[in-house]
């Protein structure tokens, strides 16, 4: 249990002095000698005034398949601060002029229309909500709305620390914070942009701020950040926090498709693995998400299920977009202004026609749900036993145990994430990186049933003749289509060669652009998915295992990195792990080039490879 200790030094530094009650509100802890007892009172009596004197739920937020719609969310902007590459394109996406977005007494007057017909949750959303000016402002307002229970952000988190203190001021009472990684590096590359101290620091407020639990919300997207979902569960032992795990999902520009997707079952299979005693919660009918508990955690995790197992046939959802249009459903493409009909001087009943006409066209469930069943792809096999990457620790003296703790007293966060118990007992920091391609692969590569022939052909001497051209003398690409699939293993090195003063500085951890082995060891294995793309002529191959290590050789003053690669194919892997190598050695570089310029890079060489008709290599 060695997750343990760690969890609960850092509850003791982040959740001192507060409490919470189940709705999420924070609530304060009772000076000593008060009592609690007339908050208590009072909350339960708010309560049944409201259920006492609610009215029948109104018509025309009813659909045609008897669904009350008691939920909008109201996108304050279009704006964002990040570039998260599931969600937008690089150079971000036309913008509505500013005269053409609500203003915020039209939020406000859409919203109390909204919950005077039986709203009783709203939550705003973007863009990113909380870069908008008047967001604080905005909370007050709604909080004086008779009847509405709950206010609730959507964050990428850039702004909480900052802004939460007063937010919850003004009566803000759920948060929903976005963090798909908890490796820095691979933050800045799926966000296009710097900041995963910043939403560590708002997800840290949030805790000390009371609110129990802190929603977390994670897109899961293969090849990408599968990997952490143990290390993400390993945090929900200490720290009240609900990791929820999102299907990836299709949205104009991201580029969408079947293979991306970690299904539902398949990630809580790979938890099951791990926590075999975890729970499953019970579900409000109108639940997106599907909650688990593991038994002694603090936290829990749950699963939104948007693509495997829709919930539509629930769902209490409206929405209302920056720009003032209402949307009855996330997936589906028709909108109807309601700015446009303020603009003009509609009553509330013509706004309530129309609104109630839009409702009650909502189909029975979106469209990307019935393709989703109606034509699902091949299954992708998943790797039930994952393999480990090591980052070994060469710096001598500190625990990382002690490293983590420390980061979290200071406010700051360690540039290694919390790892699973499992891991923790083993010695010095690991993690899993699952390297299944994210695109083109063939589940016939991962197939645990294919097998390799009964009798395989005698290896075959070295060619003396260049394969990669043809009778001509021309570039051409090897027919690999008639080769029997055999099992192919490849390790290749490299050597940085630093010099003292950036040797030291990677042995402290000090340079200013972060860890320049984590963040090498993250280049070496995504080089290792990318070769085909890299090197013309290339097969793609699916490969079922990548390792990268880093260790540290003082002699010399240098970084010496061996990458793994295996799969099973009709072609070696040494590609890959040549690039690998290399690409991390050349990482390495990127990281130190400010220290010194006279930094060798060199041996990038071939160790052994095994399989295929040629025979076995080793080096001496």
């Amino acid at each position: 249990m060695a997750l343990r200790p760690v969890s609960q030094k850092l509850w003791r530094v982040l959740g001192t002095g507060v409490r919470s009650c189940s709705s999420g509100a924070p609530v304060t802890q009772p000076r000593p000698g008060e009592s609690s007892q007339p908050a208590v009172e009072d909350l339960s009596r708010r309560k049944q005034s409201l259920r006492e004197q609610s009215a029948p739920f109104s018509t025309f937020l009813t659909d045609s398949f008897g669904r009350q719609h008691s939920y909008l969310r109201i996108s304050l902007t279009e704006k964002c601060n990040l570039r998260c590459q599931y969600c937008m394109p690089e150079e971000g996406v036309p913008l509505t002029p500013k005269a053409d977005l609500l203003t915020t007494e039209e939020v406000l007057a859409l919203a109390r229309l909204f919950v005077k017909e039986g709203v009783d949750k709203i939550r705003l959303t973007g863009g990113e909500p909380l870069i908008r000016p008047d967001v604080v402002d905005i909370v007050a307002q709604l909080h004086r709305l008779e009847g509405l229970r709950t206010i609730g952000v959507t964050t990428n988190g850039i702004n909480l620390a900052r802004l939460l203190p007063p937010l919850q001021k003004a009566g803000l009472n759920a948060i929903n914070i976005s963090l798909d990684t908890l490796v820095p590096a691979k933050f800045e590359f799926i966000v296009r942009r710097r900041g995963f101290h910043k939403v560590m620091e708002g997800i840290h407020k949030a805790i000390e701020l009371g609110y129990s639990p802190v929603k977390v919300n994670c897109v899961v997207m293969r090849g990408l950040n599968e990997d952490e979902l143990l290390d993400f569960v390993a945090l929900t032992e200490g720290l009240p926090l609900d990791i929820r795990f999102i299907e990836y999902m299709p949205f104009d520009g991201n580029r969408w498709n079947f293979k991306k997707m970690v299904s539902y079952k398949e990630m809580l299979d790979t938890v099951q693995q791990r926590w075999p005693e975890l729970e499953k919660l019970p579900e409000e009918e109108s639940s997106t998400a599907k909650a688990f508990k593991i038994p002694g955690f603090q936290g829990q995790i749950s699963f939104i299920t948007s693509m495997s197992e829709h919930f539509c046939g629930t769902c209490n959802r409206l929405r209302i977009t920056a720009d003032g249009n209402l949307k009855v459903c996330l997936f589906g493409s028709s909108e109807v202004s309601l700015r446009d009909l303020l603009r003009t001087g509609a009553t509330e009943e013509e706004l309530l026609r129309i609104i109630g006409a839009a409702v009650g066209r909502k189909k029975r469930q979106h469209a990307e749900s019935q393709r989703m069943h109606l034509d699902s792809p091949p299954a992708i096999p998943s790797v039930s036993s994952w393999d480990l990457l090591r980052v070994y620790n060469p710096r001598p003296g500190v625990s990382f145990s002690s490293q983590t703790t420390t980061l979290w007293k200071g406010h700051r966060v360690p540039q290694i994430p919390l790892l699973a118990q499992q891991w923790l007992q083993s010695g010095p920091p690991q993690r899993h990186y699952s390297a299944l391609l994210d695109s083109d692969t063939n589940p016939k590569c991962l197939n645990p049933g294919a097998r390799a022939p009964a009798t395989p052909p005698e290896p075959q001497p070295p060619s003396g003749q260049l394969t990669h051209v043809d009778s001509e003398g021309r570039a051409a690409m090897v027919d690999v289509g008639r080769k029997p699939d055999t099992e192919r293993v490849a390790v290749a090195s490299a050597v940085v060669l630093l010099g003292p003063v950036a040797f030291r500085l990677v042995q402290e951890n000090q340079l200013k652009k972060g860890d320049a082995l984590v963040v090498a060891q993250l280049a070496g294995v995504q080089a290792a998915k990318l070769t085909s793309q890299l090197i013309p002529l290339c097969h793609h191959v699916s490969l079922s295992h990548v390792q990268v290590q880093l260790e540290l050789d003082s002699t010399r003053h240098a970084v010496v990195i061996q990458a793994s690669c295996r799969a099973r194919g009709p072609t070696g892997v040494e590609m890959e792990a040549l690039t690998s190598a290399s690409v991390a050695a050349l990482t390495v570089y990127d990281m130190c080039k400010a220290v010194s310029r006279d930094i060798v890079l060199g041996e990038i060489q071939l160790i052994r490879k095994t399989g295929g008709q040629r025979g076995d290599f080793h080096r001496a």
